[in-house]
């Protein structure tokens, strides 16, 4: 519900989310949307360069602020020219690259709705996400992409009508087609959008059933980034600051920073080819990194390997340990002893300067999200010199309700609750939210939404606890809660990440539920499987030889124990099996955004499962 009235000039607007909550507030206290945020941007940075991509050498292509609306507002009248109407929904399925950032705004500007699709989704489900979210008009980025998107859109059910290719030529073809538009009639349909206009349906990725969409207003990220900015300027409008975007933009955690990024003047590099991320981290030398903790756990494991393969690995170990230890005494009322630093100094000459180098020599933040980093991690990184603000957030919330900032953080923590969003722990332990900036509701499933909330707060389903300071520490899904038979309740979450952190292992999932102890179920990281033999002067061997292998069984043991070490022995894990394949998005047991399925692992090894418990070959 939206109601309108002037008052000295200003205008007022009453907003509703999802939990029925009407919000009153001075509409030039933000920018009336999204577009407006970001073209403000751009017409302040107009001569400065914004956006930078890779040409077909993997040259820096750059972007100004200029250059970057005007090529907006093409692509904008060329959608008005095929027929997009303002509230249709088009969708996009494809890896982050420039041309999806032109696209999802200038979608906007047409006043449309925005549908990402992960680049990695199967036929079945870009056929739910588009037939939920009626959308006619996909953009896929390859010819295998738009392969997908036809094998669904010739179903007569199917409200696809129209596909276009970004490898093809899609964008020119959108900009020829608008020439005649004038920009009368763009002006006019962004003039449509206001605080309570749908600027996107982010659908959810799916770890315990068919994703729901999430309708996110205008008005929730024009709120949502302007705490952001205040909270985290020092980081966000740093003088030259920059950032190498790689992670998927259908994920609301990577589609709400870029905004943020963008409308704050940093500049964005984007980077469609994972593989060739350090690469480009070296040639852009960004100020900020925006990763998920797999990504901080590859460089830290990488690192530990190449030192291993040189007979350098005492010397990483301990140059590891002197800036874990540094970073923890700047948290204690005395901070680092002399003799500490002195320590520290030769650790960062000797290693830590090297893996700065890898991350382009100049990163000095980073955020992390989607899942917990862990504190090792947490302190390793800042004691090198690289500040890893961990937060934490859903797509309900507009992918982040809580983060650590620079003038407030604890290592550990997920940070304070950013600006509009208010938390409490229920009794039984789970988190509850509300605030200005929480979804509009599920698109098409009144149900769901009604479901999700109880007495005006959203129930998040992560358990959590909240210090005297406001900081909170998530301990995992409630639905992940393994009770034993004992009756012994266990957070799978601290002993998986734990475990994870080794650097033989890609993947664990603790299980456990109504028997006697606690098991995993692992998976050996195939990528890091070779340096690792070769630096332990062991023989090449397959990821299936190696499950078997006994000397490999005790290692993964030794960080099973490391583990144990920080749980009671009713949460332990006493017995594990290594499985012979990785847990994969092609395999079905991850989400595209990297999180385990763990209901369809648990379906998937149930004979396994069973054959644990039923005794047999237990250790």
């Amino acid at each position: 519900m939206s109601t309108w009235s002037w008052e000295e000039g200003i205008v007022s607007d009453t907003f509703q989310n999802a939990n029925g909550d009407s919000m009153d507030h001075t509409v030039s206290t933000y920018p009336t949307s999204i577009i407006a945020m970001v073209s403000e941007a751009w017409k302040k940075h107009a001569h400065r360069v914004v956006l930078r991509h890779p040409d077909a050498n993997d040259n820096w292509i750059d972007v100004t602020g200029a250059q970057a609306q005007a090529h907006v507002n093409s692509v904008a009248k060329g959608l008005i020219a095929s027929g997009v109407a303002a509230g249709d929904r088009v969708a996009i399925l494809s890896r982050t690259r420039y041309e999806w950032t032109v696209l999802d705004f200038a979608i906007m500007s047409a006043g449309a709705v925005t549908v990402p699709i992960y680049d990695t989704a199967a036929a079945g489900q870009i056929d739910w996400v588009t037939s939920d979210g009626d959308v006619k008009l996909v953009f896929a980025e390859t010819d295998e992409h738009t392969n997908r998107v036809r094998s669904i859109a010739n179903d007569d059910e199917s409200p696809v009508t129209t596909i276009m290719t970004i490898d093809n030529g899609a964008l020119d073809d959108l900009v020829a087609a608008g020439s005649a538009i004038p920009d009368e009639t763009l002006e006019a349909r962004i003039a449509t959008l206001g605080h309570d206009s749908l600027a996107t349906i982010m659908y959810t990725s799916g770890t315990t059933g068919r994703p729901k969409g999430v309708r996110l207003t205008h008005f929730s990220y024009v709120r949502h980034i302007t705490g952001i900015h205040d909270e985290l300027r020092p980081m966000l409008f740093q003088e030259g600051g920059s950032t190498v975007l790689f992670l998927t933009l259908a994920h609301s955690l990577a589609r709400l920073v870029q905004i943020a990024l963008i409308s704050s003047g940093m500049v964005i590099g984007f980077c469609p080819d994972p593989s060739k991320l350090v690469a480009a981290m070296q040639s852009f030398h960004p100020t900020l990194i925006l990763a998920v903790p797999r990504v901080f756990e590859k460089v830290y494991n990488a690192a530990e390997q190449k030192a291993a393969a040189g007979g350098k690995v005492k010397i990483f170990r301990w140059a590891a340990k002197q800036s874990i230890d540094y970073s923890e005494a700047l948290d204690t009322p005395g901070g680092p002893s002399l003799a500490l630093k002195l320590r520290h100094k030769t650790a960062d000459a000797l290693v830590l300067k090297k893996i700065r180098e890898v991350l382009g020599g100049r990163a000095e933040w980073a955020v992390s999200g989607s899942a917990p980093l862990g504190e090792r991690l947490g302190h390793f990184y800042r004691g090198l010199g690289l500040t890893v603000l961990e937060g934490y957030g859903l797509t309900e919330n507009n992918a982040a309700a809580h983060v650590n900032t620079p003038a407030r953080a604890k290592i550990g923590t997920v940070g304070p609750a950013l600006p509009g969003i208010e938390t409490k722990i229920a009794d039984d332990g789970e988190i509850l939210m509300r605030g200005e900036q929480l979804f509009q509701a599920y698109h098409n499933n009144p149900d769901a939404t009604a479901e999700a909330f109880a007495d005006g707060w959203f129930h998040t389903g992560d358990i959590g606890t909240l210090d005297e300071d406001g900081f909170l520490t998530i301990t995992g899904r409630k639905k992940e809660i393994i009770v034993t038979a004992g009756g012994k309740n266990v957070a799978p979450a601290e002993l998986e990440d734990r475990i994870r952190a080794y650097a033989l292992v890609s993947q664990c999932v603790v299980v456990g539920d109504s028997q006697p102890f606690i098991s995993a179920l692992i998976t050996l990281d195939a990528e890091a499987l070779p340096g690792w033999l070769e630096s332990k002067g062991m023989d090449p061997m397959t990821v299936t030889e190696a499950a078997k292998d006994e000397r490999i069984l005790a290692r993964v043991q030794k960080a099973i124990d490391r583990a144990n070490s920080n749980v009671s022995r009713a949460e332990s894990i006493r017995t594990f099996r290594i499985l012979d394949e990785d847990l994969t998005i092609e395999n079905g047991l991850l989400t595209p955004s990297l999180k385990v399925k763990r209901a369809q692992v648990l379906k998937q090894y149930a004979g396994l499962i069973e054959d644990i418990y039923a005794g047999s070959h237990t250790k």
